[in-house]
């Protein structure tokens, strides 16, 4: 006999039937022709669906279309999230998540549409925030298994070399097969053999970065020279501290910065 055959054949004895839902799931009932009674029932709680969104929840909101500039804040800070619990971490994750998702979804509607995008700055505040939930949830991990095991319980890796001689930290993971018996991953990583052609084109790589460097450098030059040429009593600490591949006392000695008065003069 069910649970529910059983409370209504006791109220056909005790009488009226009065059936409330409490915050417990709990059944009352009281009768007319006896003494006061309350029979406390277990039942099982109702539930419902969660209220689900349509696409729109991957758009802004509709008075922000059209506008030139949208309020917004900052970016969350580390020391405001560490302040916080896993739970709220775990759940603003999702909202920056949706933020961002709703973000890059307008912008792109926007270029589809050759309209302006307001206040793109707001997609660099939302990444700057998730990466900083990274490292403060990366640094509770740390704690952690430095505390209970001794280790950073990061990933672990060291920098090698490829195929072609170029240096990448490879991250280390753990394999089914050990490693002096897997020979695919050791055909995959056997860095150690070095022909000619691989040095060759570490040889032209390194010139290139070279090059880059140096042209970078003769561009930084030349604009040194052409402010103090036009503006020579600018501050030389900020020119320093702006371009610090550029030697700003020597290059205050060369007559290509001298105008109608000596800079060192002056």
């Amino acid at each position: 006999m069910s649970l529910f055959t059983r409370i209504f054949q006791t109220s056909r004895c005790l009488g009226k039937l009065t059936l409330t839902s409490g915050s417990q799931g709990i059944l009352h009932f009281s009768a007319n022709r006896l003494p006061a009674r309350v029979l406390d029932v277990p039942c099982r709680s109702f539930s419902k669906t969660e209220h689900r969104y349509d696409l729109m929840e991957f758009f802004d909101d509709k008075k922000n279309w059209g506008e030139n500039e949208i309020k917004h804040g900052r970016s969350w800070k580390k020391d405001e999230l560490r302040i916080k619990s896993n739970t709220d971490l775990h759940k603003l994750w999702f909202v920056l998540l949706k933020e961002r998702n709703m973000l890059l979804t307008m912008e792109h509607e926007c270029n589809e549409k050759m309209e302006l995008f307001p206040n793109p700055e707001r997609i660099d505040k939302v990444n700057e925030s998730m990466k900083n939930l990274e490292d403060v949830v990366r640094e509770r991990n740390r704690a952690y298994y430095e505390l209970e095991t001794g280790e950073t319980g990061e990933r672990p890796g060291e920098v090698v070399e490829n195929q072609l001689g170029l240096r990448f930290y490879y991250k280390m993971f753990e394999h089914v097969i050990p490693k002096f018996a897997n020979k695919a991953w050791n055909e995959k990583h056997n860095f150690s053999y070095r022909g000619s052609a691989v040095r060759k084109f570490l040889k032209l790589y390194r010139e290139k970065l070279y090059n880059v460097k140096r042209k970078q450098r003769n561009r930084d030059r030349n604009e040194v020279m052409s402010l103090l040429k036009r503006f020579p009593n600018m501050d030389r600490i900020a020119i320093a501290e702006k371009y610090p591949s550029v030697d700003v006392d020597k290059l205050m000695k060369q007559n290509k910065i001298r105008g109608n008065c000596d800079p060192l003069k002056v």
